[in-house]
């Protein structure tokens, strides 16, 4: 455990703690549940990483040592999803493989369906499979737009 390397980045104007291990060309991101931290994640992260992968797993918005801000207007999906491609963007990274379980399936998802160009392969844990309903392919589309 004591390999991880812990950081706090500046991403979508909130100071996001993250935690890393390994190197490698494919980076594997991990987006924990309600109640978790990055902690939650730590098994994965020591095993992907000697295998070869890049492991990333941060606080989300409003969790552990990632700032939360005061309003609840602050933590739409459109938010969170933000924060996750302004981490990616500062770590470097064009795509990844992401994780997510509970809460952060839900974030995963919806990261998916508005940045697929950001995206390798999508494993969701703990949430039921709900499929897109074309009719609002319109409203994806904008707020895809809204974030990029």
């Amino acid at each position: 455990m004591e390999q991880i390397v812990h950081k706090n980045l500046k991403v979508n104007g909130i100071n996001m703690h993250v935690a890393e291990l390994g190197q490698g060309p494919d980076a594997v991101l991990f987006l924990h549940g309600f109640p978790e931290l990055w902690y939650s994640w730590r098994h994965q992260m020591l095993h992907l990483s000697a295998k070869g992968y890049r492991t990333i797993a941060p606080d989300l918005r409003g969790y552990g040592d990632t700032d939360a801000p005061p309003s609840a207007t602050s933590y739409t999906v459109l938010h969170i999803v933000g924060d996750v491609v302004a981490l990616l963007d500062a770590l470097g990274l064009e795509k990844v493989f992401m994780v997510g379980h509970d809460w952060g399936a839900i974030i995963a998802r919806w990261f998916c369906m508005l940045r697929p160009d950001r995206i390798k392969a999508l494993v969701n844990t703990s949430m039921v499979f709900q499929p897109r309903n074309p009719s609002t392919e319109t409203d994806h589309v904008k707020a895809r737009d809204a974030i990029e």
